[in-house]
C-alpha cells in the first residue's frame, strides 16, 4: 500500500485577470498559503510554462521547479487536455474547438491536429525534463456524436473510430515511452474515452501500450451513473493520476442524464465542491491506498454553486482529512512469533 500525496490543486479554473491568480508567483503563494503541497499546470496558460522552452532547455525547468518548490510546492504533474482534445475533433465540433487553437490554425483543421499532436509530444520532454512520471489529458473524440445513436450506427463504424484515434495517438505515446512518462487519460463526457469499455477499446487499439494510463475523476461516473467505486477494481493498476472532484445527480420528472441542454446549474448531474456533492471519497481513498495506487489527490474545482475561492480554502482541508497514512503493520503483529515449522506442523496435527 502507498500514501496517497497531497493535498494539490489543479490550477486551470483559477486562472483570473486579477491578481493572486494572473501570476506564476501570486498562485504559488496563493496555494501554499491554503495548505496544498503540489500544483498541476496547464499548459496553455503561457505565464505559467513556457512548453515550447521547457522541452528544449533543462535550465529553464530548472529555475521553473526551483521557483514552485520555494514556496513549499511541487508539480504534481503538467496538463494538455485542451491539447490533447485538438488531437482528435469531429468536423461537426471544428468551430467551437478553434477556441483552444492558436489563432493562425483556426479553420485549418488539419494543420491543427498536427500542431496538437507536436504540442503534446513537448509535454513529455518536459515532464521528463521536470522530473515527472505521469502527464494529464484528454483523448479527444471522433464518435461523441453517435454515443446515442439515432440513426443507428453502421456496422464497423465505432472499431474505425477508435482505429484512428490510436493512430493519431500512437506517435504520442512513443515519444511519452521514449521519456518515461505515463500518459493519464481523464475519464470524460465528452472523449472517447469516457467510460471502462471505451478506455479498453482504445488500450486495445494501441496494442495495449504500456503508456496508456487513467486519470481517474469520479465525478464524471456519477454524472453517467456508472459505478465509480468498482471502477477502481477493474482499473486501479492504469490509475496514475487522480482529480478529486464532486458532483451530484438529482434526476426529475423533466431532466435526466442528458441534461435538458440546461445550463450547469439547472441540469439533474452538477458538479459541486469538496463534500457538497454525492461522492463516497472516504472509499475511494481507502481504494486507492489500498491498491497502491501511487499518485497525487489534485483538486479540480467546477462547482455550479460555491465560489472558487472558498471551494479551494475548504478543498484543502478535505483532501488532507481524507488521506490515509498507509499502514505498515497487521493489526494482530503484537501477537505473533517466530515461525518454527516443527510447531506448525503440530498445529496442523501433523
Amino acid at each position: 500500500m502507498k500514501t496517497i500525496k497531497g493535498p494539490a490543486v489543479f490550477l486551470a479554473q483559477f486562472v483570473d485577470s486579477q491578481p493572486p491568480f494572473n501570476s506564476l508567483d501570486g498562485l504559488c503563494k496563493w496555494a501554499s498559503s491554503l495548505g496544498y503541497k503540489g500544483i498541476q499546470i496547464p499548459t496553455w496558460e503561457s505565464f505559467l510554462i513556457d512548453l515550447d522552452k521547457a522541452a528544449e532547455s533543462q535550465d529553464y525547468c530548472d529555475e521553473l521547479k526551483g521557483k514552485i518548490n520555494s514556496y513549499g510546492l511541487e508539480i504534481t504533474e503538467l496538463s494538455t487536455h485542451l491539447q490533447g482534445q485538438l488531437v482528435a475533433v469531429h468536423p461537426a465540433y471544428d468551430i467551437m474547438f478553434d477556441n483552444f487553437a492558436p489563432d493562425a490554425l483556426k479553420g485549418k483543421p488539419k494543420e491543427r491536429t498536427q500542431w496538437a499532436i507536436e504540442t503534446v509530444k513537448k509535454a513529455a520532454t518536459a515532464s521528463r525534463r521536470l522530473g515527472l512520471n505521469a502527464h494529464a489529458t484528454f483523448s479527444g473524440a471522433l464518435l461523441w456524436h453517435t454515443a446515442h445513436p439515432w440513426p443507428q450506427r453502421p456496422a464497423g463504424l465505432v472499431e474505425m473510430g477508435f482505429e484512428e484515434l490510436a493512430n493519431r495517438w500512437m506517435p504520442i505515446l512513443n515519444h511519452f515511452d521514449e521519456e518515461g512518462v505515463d500518459v493519464c487519460y481523464e475519464i470524460h463526457p465528452g472523449e472517447d474515452l469516457h467510460d471502462g469499455d471505451t478506455f479498453e477499446r482504445f488500450l486495445a487499439a494501441t496494442g495495449n501500450h504500456k503508456r496508456v494510463n487513467i486519470l481517474y475523476d469520479p465525478s464524471h461516473f456519477v454524472l453517467q451513473q456508472l459505478d465509480y467505486i468498482e471502477y477502481i477494481d477493474f482499473y486501479h493498476e492504469f490509475i496514475k493520476a487522480f482529480h478529486v472532484k464532486d458532483s451530484e445527480f438529482n434526476p426529475t420528472g423533466k431532466k435526466g442524464a442528458f441534461g435538458g441542454y440546461n445550463d450547469w446549474g439547472d441540469r439533474a448531474g452538477r458538479y459541486r465542491s469538496l463534500g457538497d456533492g454525492q461522492i463516497d471519497f472516504k472509499t475511494i481513498f481507502s481504494k486507492l491506498t489500498q491498491y497502491g495506487c501511487d499518485v497525487w489527490a489534485v483538486m479540480e474545482w467546477e462547482c455550479c454553486i460555491k465560489s472558487p475561492e472558498q471551494g479551494a480554502r475548504e478543498g484543502a482541508k478535505f483532501i488532507q482529512d481524507h488521506i490515509i497514512e498507509a499502514t505498515t503493520k497487521t493489526f494482530d503483529d503484537f501477537a505473533g512469533a517466530e515461525i518454527d515449522k516443527n510447531q506448525l506442523k503440530r498445529i496442523l496435527g501433523l
